[in-house]
């Protein structure tokens, strides 16, 4: 945990106190929000065809209409597998560190935020059981080593930045997406609502903890974090392409097809779009030395 105050600027406490009132605002009680058809069209995509994983390849007419609509299917029910796997692990991290040393300033907005995740796992968990009947499994990525608590940190809130602007991506697309049904446009278009708030909080915190992690470590150290988080960032896009996926879509050699996705070239033009806004973000705060990303 943090043994050092952050370095607060007033910048910082005019986004808190913003956000803050925004997250009142805006509030919405996602349990009475929706209203569950019992079933989904499956004769239609249930993700926008850009952003399915064979994309931009030769493998995406290859499939067929038919197949493609079973693959927007779980490709979807994978995307919001993820995201219950992901919110899960990043409140376990928030309410570690609420009200604890060094991160008395951000606390409140913290309440916030855990109330408004736990709520999104809630509804993305629920989509998942009603039009998929799972959530599918998912791994966590390993630490190199044990970091130093300013690093630990900053890495705790790294990842879950990355991971809010990775999800954005598909949010906002999918809510814009006239083709898609009703229901899956309302849970990307309020999913979108509340992270719209989480990012700018994150941006600033992870900027602020960047700040504090430099002062106390090496070089090499900060060498070996950027290496690390350059591989959790391929890490995530990665998981998008899941084998089990492709089996439930009916496809005759899933593993085969994961393989020869992740090795065309072709899909990294797309890959680098729905990371474009985090990579950048990255690269601009120093976090980065270059957009140069690693083979995993």
């Amino acid at each position: 945990m943090a043994t050092t105050a952050l370095p607060v600027t007033d910048r910082f406490l005019e986004v808190l106190e913003r956000l803050s009132e925004k997250s009142i605002e805006d509030y919405y009680n996602p349990y009475q929000q929706f209203q569950w058809p019992e079933k989904l069209d499956e004769n239609r995509l249930w993700m926008s065809p850009e952003l399915l994983t064979p994309y931009g390849t030769p493998h995406f007419d290859e499939l067929g209409e038919e197949t493609l609509h079973r693959l927007s299917r779980w490709e979807s029910i994978n995307f919001y597998s993820l995201n219950v796997h992901g919110i899960r692990e990043l409140l376990i991290e928030v309410v570690n560190r609420i009200h604890m040393p060094g991160f008395e300033v951000p606390s409140d907005f913290f309440h916030h935020f855990i109330g408004e995740e736990n709520e999104h796992m809630w509804f993305f968990a629920e989509f998942c059981r009603r039009y998929g009947d799972r959530i599918y499994p998912s791994t966590a990525m390993r630490a190199d080593s044990a970091w130093e608590p300013e690093i630990e940190n900053f890495l705790v809130f790294a990842r879950i930045l990355f991971f809010e602007e990775l999800v954005d991506h598909y949010n906002m697309r999918m809510a814009q997406d006239e083709t898609l049904c009703d229901t899956i446009r309302q849970v990307n278009r309020l999913h979108h609502q509340d992270e719209s708030r989480h990012i700018a909080f994150g941006r600033e915190l992870v900027s602020l903890l960047f700040a504090r992690m430099r002062e106390a470590v090496s070089e090499e150290r900060l060498r070996e974090v950027e290496s690390y988080l350059k591989r959790y960032v391929v890490f995530s896009i990665n998981s998008l392409y899941n084998p089990h996926v492709y089996r439930d879509a009916g496809i005759a050699d899933p593993l085969a097809l994961r393989n020869a996705l992740l090795a065309d070239e072709r899909r990294r033009e797309y890959e680098r779009k729905a990371i474009r806004k985090p990579l950048a973000f990255f690269l601009k705060t120093g976090i980065f030395s270059d957009d140069t990303l690693p083979v995993i």
